[in-house]
């Protein structure tokens, strides 16, 4: 999907057809869309091919005028729908590309960053000041980063909650699609504060001081959410780390209390085949034999428990 906005009375407002000073925002583009593009912006195609790959990293190119910034953004995976199976957050690659006094936004999938650059008019600016432009698309993406983390911070704490109620399988999988997006993010974010500190030493970009500031703001937004994303990752995989502590722990209490049943119930198990035997054996003529015999399981059954007891109490077993 293609979408023209023009610069108008102090605002960015929907047009319907390619003009100079303008932002195209390409979203999950066709191929006639691409084609419209490049023969209207005349920049090298790979510009516009390049972010449409998922593994693309985030890069600076400069070439014949034309500048292309790709950095990895967050989206939302699983939207509306409340299957707890579907990874809840993932990044992607947006390209964008500055070509004469007009900027070009391109992406794999409809990311929330552009909707955000929309939403707030006090931090947009005319596509004509290129620089400002991209840098405050790129504040906005990592303001997006941190949203998310907040997000998922709450949900890791209400799924860890439920686990000190009853540890289910369940849970532990939804906390592994979380920590799956944390690995997302922190990545992608470790890539991005590279670019970024890149772009503050491009001098193909020609900064004047007031880009400088936006792309300061947008440096220390990007290190934060790093910071943030690699603290929730270390506290998410030591939580994991202790409840599955945790499982082998109650296993080997299973273990051993399993264990302790088989032992006591060897004791009458063992005397009893024994005196199933075809073969001479004491007490086979006495007519209490029985008796006996279940007084000796008895005798010996409680002499293991009172063993077992005490091996407990001096915490042996």
């Amino acid at each position: 999907m293609m979408t023209i906005y023009r610069w108008e009375n102090g605002g960015l407002k929907e047009a319907a057809d390619l003009a100079e000073s303008c932002w195209i925002n390409l979203a999950e583009p066709t191929t006639a869309e691409l084609e419209q593009v490049l023969s209207f912006a005349q920049v090298p195609r790979d510009f516009l091919t390049d972010p449409l790959d998922r593994e693309e990293r985030p890069r600076f190119e400069s070439e014949d005028g034309f500048s292309l910034i790709i950095v990895h953004v967050p989206y939302p995976v699983r939207g509306e729908e409340d299957d707890e199976s579907i990874l809840p957050y993932a990044t992607v690659p947006l390209g964008i590309v500055l070509f004469g006094t007009s900027v070009i936004t391109i992406c794999s999938a409809a990311t929330p960053v552009t909707n955000a650059f929309l939403d707030q008019i006090r931090r947009v600016c005319p596509p004509c000041e290129q620089n400002r432009f991209a840098f405050r698309l790129l504040w906005h993406a990592a303001v997006l980063f941190l949203r998310y983390l907040r997000d998922i911070h709450a949900k890791t704490e209400d799924l860890e909650d439920s686990l000190h109620e009853s540890i289910s399988n369940e849970v532990l999988l939804k906390l592994l699609t979380y920590q799956k997006s944390l690995v997302y993010f922190s990545t992608s974010l470790k890539a991005d504060n590279i670019l970024i500190n890149r772009l503050d030493h491009a001098r193909q970009l020609n900064l004047s001081e007031d880009d400088s500031d936006v792309l300061d703001d947008a440096q220390v937004e990007y290190q934060q959410a790093l910071e943030t994303a690699t603290i929730h990752a270390n506290i998410l995989n030591g939580t994991l780390d202790t409840f599955a502590s945790l499982i082998n722990n109650n296993l080997s209490n299973v273990m051993k209390y399993m264990t302790a049943a088989t032992i006591l119930l060897a004791v009458p198990t063992v005397i009893t085949s024994a005196y199933g035997m075809n073969v001479a054996l004491p007490l086979q003529g006495y007519e209490h034999a029985f008796a006996v015999l279940a007084a000796l399981s008895c005798v010996l059954a409680a002499g293991i428990i009172g063993l077992l007891v005490y091996l407990y109490k001096k915490r042996v077993f």
